[in-house]
């Protein structure tokens, strides 16, 4: 596991101490779904994150930004994955400023996402399956722009973005990345169903039938949307696999409490062996996922050859580590464990839309075998 630096440590810190104080269930995952919140998420709570600086730590410093990494990155989202935190960090500081960066549409949103105002999404998905390669949506020239057409799925956050980065095919067919166009459209352009995920965040279905678009709307080359998106999925599925971690983490550590506190048979249960092992080995899986993200991020800040081939090892990794998490904590919980009113539940279904997001554990196992050269 890479070893942090003085300055990574002082803002794990800081993010731990932020989302334990404001990001847990309480204050905003079961606030904002038991008041029937359209976005999902706190606004206020979201400029905190600007306030902190957290919103920029993936923006460079000479655009106002923190001039950070991935690693940087994953340590704020364990945090956010430790307390279900709901906030459109991932997509927005994270994906959209890695899709945007370099282009003019940085200096368009860059301001808004510091500040804690702007919120962006990703539009990639267009079946039940990920598989960009895959994307069929197509974007025609017209006059001095283009005109959308197809539909989109799983877009988080799509409900409520002030702008959706949406990628479309201007040639080429299905199955190929040549020919790809990354847009970023505004808030108005598509038809929009707002859609409530197993974790109670939102989400959107996109439809887009002839919505036009102004050149200007292009990120990056026209054909040449690969680039920006390939970058964005990267930094985003790193950071999902982070967040999973933080999500086994905290699963187990209530779980782990529960073990030390409920009595049956005149014995704490935590003094059965059987649970003990079932409790060592969850943590060095957990352990194990956390090297795995670490090193991940730590090879794409670096430009290593071999960072997309590990990004997939850490996304596999902590799905199915966040997985065995979640189960286990709330087969542990007993009865109790069944209920919407404790929340080791929620971590089981907070985990049920991240392992999917980006890709589930299916497509990052056969990612890594195909990489590998099998």
């Amino acid at each position: 596991m890479p070893l942090l630096t003085d300055d990574q440590k002082m803002l794990q810190e800081t993010a731990e101490s932020f989302l334990a104080e404001e990001g847990g269930p309480a204050k905003q995952l079961r606030h904002w779904r038991d008041t029937g919140c359209t976005d999902g998420y706190g606004t206020d709570l979201w400029k905190q994150f600007g306030e902190l600086g957290l919103t920029g730590i993936c923006i460079p410093e000479d655009q106002g930004g923190l001039g950070l990494g991935a690693v940087e990155a994953a340590l704020v989202l364990e945090e956010i994955g430790r307390n279900l935190t709901s906030s459109p960090f991932l997509t927005t500081a994270v994906v959209g400023a890695r899709a945007i960066e370099g282009t003019a549409h940085a200096e368009r949103w860059y301001p808004g996402i510091l500040s804690g105002d702007a919120v962006l999404a990703l539009a990639v998905d267009e079946s039940s399956r990920h598989a960009p390669e895959k994307t069929a949506m197509t974007a025609e020239r017209r006059g001095n722009g283009f005109v959308l057409n197809g539909a989109k799925q799983f877009v988080v956050h799509g409900n409520s973005a002030d702008a959706v980065l949406t990628v479309a095919r201007t040639a080429g067919s299905p199955g190929e990345t040549q020919g790809l166009t990354l847009f970023a459209v505004p808030k108005g352009i598509a038809n929009v169903e707002s859609v409530t995920l197993a974790d109670s965040s939102k989400a959107a279905r996109l439809r887009f039938d002839n919505a036009e678009l102004d050149a200007d709307a292009v990120v990056g080359e026209v054909d040449g949307g690969w680039a920006p998106l390939s970058r964005a999925l990267g930094a985003g599925r790193a950071g999902v696999a982070a967040e999973l971690v933080g999500v086994a983490a905290g699963a187990t550590a209530m779980t782990v409490d529960y073990l030390k506190q409920r009595k049956q048979f005149g014995k704490l249960i935590g003094e059965f062996q059987a649970l003990q092992h079932r409790a060592a080995h969850l943590y060095g899986e957990i352990e194990i996922a956390r090297a795995a993200a670490l090193k991940a991020a730590e090879l794409m800040d670096s430009g290593d050859d071999k960072a997309d081939l590990m990004v997939a090892v850490a996304k596999a990794k902590a799905a199915a580590v966040s997985k065995l998490a979640v189960q286990e904590g709330v087969q542990m919980h007993g009865g109790i464990g069944m209920t919407d009113e404790h929340d080791i539940g929620l971590y089981m279904k907070r985990e049920a839309v991240l392992g999917e997001l980006f890709g589930d554990v299916y497509f990052h196992r056969n990612r890594v075998a195909e990489l590998s050269g099998y």
